[in-house]
């Protein structure tokens, strides 16, 4: 890789401010220029009490209801026998306590009787190829057939409600964060382990989710995929809790090697056939709430299997032991990496890949990985710039202005939030697919741009414009680049900017679009 311009220390921190973050405020420049970058770089890895994250506590999502009239029926049918529904205190012992033969509850705690729904949508599929759980539900969770049957009506409407809850909950953690590593760090996780609630359903499963992503983002690579491996939302989405041992299901083994853990190039399909033997025996007890993954020994395949080089009576987490202390999973973590904080256009070289390994290490500790990211050569080349993501863009012009998602109207608040994000095609807790969300050029399309427009055109109106407006309009294009966080605006959207400048409005919601504002330099 050919090295082009050496950041200096203002544009470095700046550049770090925003990849650890999403925007860099000027004050924050400011600080970090004065400290240094190293000193920056440590107060930003560090762990530290959030404020911000405090005011934002994690919604409590009650269980969803039944999704159909015939799981209300037998749920009815349930209650009347006991009295009480199956899971709860005195009621009937729950799946995942009694080991079934096979049955297994399917409607969340709403619908506690063991058999699957038959209006339920068709298995997602494990490959990369599987574009999982895009099809069956629509966007806003109102899917085809609800009209039909109110139970199922309310099911919608239910899921529809979490779905909005928990995305506006976490949208708001990022703008509210003053310490936005943490999330920033989440966010990058969720694409890594990419998971949707279209097919898992239940909000309280992703918030749990996205809880294990938080808490052990930071540390051992090896407590997050063995946390990961068994996730209640995760087993869902790759279809993992009916794997037994007569009928192992391949696609939690196939993605764990491809996507998450190895990387492709490094396993044969022997070893996904043999991976998917030992994941078998994991079930998921829909009664509890939120959902809990549970080992069931009888439904396990305790045979001796051989997996990449290496045989043994793997069970789930002895599998992912032994998948994590590869050097092939060193170096698949790092250059997933890489591409989401250094550059997705240049590779890094092999003696970057190396010390960054060499970082990481065995103990895979993340926060080390990340350090040697950020303090690579690489980082501070001038030619390494990515494009934002949709949420960085959003979450990054909120905070920008001051704006709280939680503060808005809802009306405003589905205009400026969920349509924009919805139409620039990056909803949280909603990844296209097992591999996660495109990078780089593709959010750059035509449409975005006009999704942005009006993004930014709503966001100027509720957005506190008193500097803006009391500076000249001479001056209002130079504090709109200290504002966004950018390092300077190019001679075409400069001359754009002057000439919208009279209008305090009209040159933000052009600041918002300019092309300088939909990377991070």
């Amino acid at each position: 890789m050919v090295m082009g311009r050496t950041l200096d220390t203002r544009e470095r921190v700046t550049r770090l401010l925003q990849r650890t973050g999403f925007d860099a405020g000027p004050d924050a420049v400011d600080a970090a220029e004065r400290s240094g970058f190293d000193a920056t770089l440590d107060r930003v890895l560090a762990t530290a009490r959030d404020p911000g994250a405090d005011l934002t506590p994690v919604p409590r999502l009650g269980p969803l209801p039944p999704r159909s009239a015939k799981a209300e029926e037998r749920l009815e049918k349930r209650k009347g026998r006991n009295g009480r529904p199956r899971g709860t205190p005195g009621g009937e012992e729950s799946d995942g306590a009694r080991d079934s033969d096979g049955a297994r509850a399917t409607e969340g705690s709403g619908d506690p009787d063991g058999a699957r729904d038959p209006d339920d949508e068709p298995s997602a599929g494990a490959s990369a190829s599987a574009e999982t759980g895009a099809g069956a539900e629509t966007g806003d969770g109102t899917g085809d057939g609800a009209g039909a049957d109110p139970v199922r009506k309310k099911f919608r409407q239910a899921l529809k409600q979490q779905r909005e809850e928990v995305t506006l909950w976490w949208l708001d953690r990022m703008v509210a964060a003053e310490h936005p590593w943490e999330e920033k760090r989440t966010l990058l996780w969720h694409n890594h382990w990419a998971t949707s609630i279209q097919k898992v359903k239940s909000g309280a499963a992703m918030l749990r989710q996205n809880e294990t992503l938080r808490r052990l983002g930071g540390g051992d690579f090896r407590a997050l995929a063995r946390a990961m491996v068994v996730d209640p939302a995760l087993m869902v989405w790759l279809d993992a809790d009916g794997s037994t041992a007569k009928a192992p299901n391949e696609n939690l083994a196939r993605e764990l090697m491809e996507l998450f853990v190895l990387g492709v190039g490094n396993y044969t399909e022997a070893d996904v056939r043999e991976a998917a033997a030992a994941l078998t025996g994991w079930t998921l007890d829909r009664n509890a709430h939120p959902w809990e993954s549970r080992f069931q020994p009888r439904r396990h395949d305790p045979a001796p299997r051989t997996v990449v080089g290496e045989k043994a009576g793997f069970t789930a987490l002895t599998l992912v032991d032994h998948l994590v202390s590869l050097p092939d999973s060193r170096a698949h973590v790092a250059g997933r990496m890489w591409r989401a904080l250094v550059s997705n256009e240049n590779k890094p070289s092999e003696a970057a890949l190396a010390r960054i390994v060499a970082a990481y290490g065995e103990r895979r500790d993340s926060t080390a990985l990340f350090r040697a990211l950020f303090t690579d050569e690489a980082f501070a080349d001038a030619d390494n710039v990515l494009v934002k993501q949709p949420i960085e863009y959003v979450v990054g012009s909120l905070r920008a202005f001051g704006v709280r998602p939680s503060e808005l109207p809802e009306k405003v608040r589905g205009q400026l939030l969920t349509r924009t994000l919805a139409g620039l095609g990056q909803v949280p807790f909603a990844p296209e697919s097992v591999g996660g969300w495109p990078a780089g050029a593709a959010w750059l399309t035509t449409a975005a741009a006009q999704v942005r427009i009006g993004f930014a055109q709503g966001l100027v109106r509720r957005a506190d414009l008193s500097d803006v407006e009391d500076a000249s309009a001479k001056e209002r294009p130079e504090l709109l680049a200290r504002k966004l966080g950018v390092g300077r605006w190019g001679d075409t959207t400069r001359a754009v900017l002057t000439a919208a400048a009279r209008d305090p409005r009209h040159v933000t919601a052009v600041a918002l679009t300019a092309p300088e504002h939909l990377v991070l330099s």
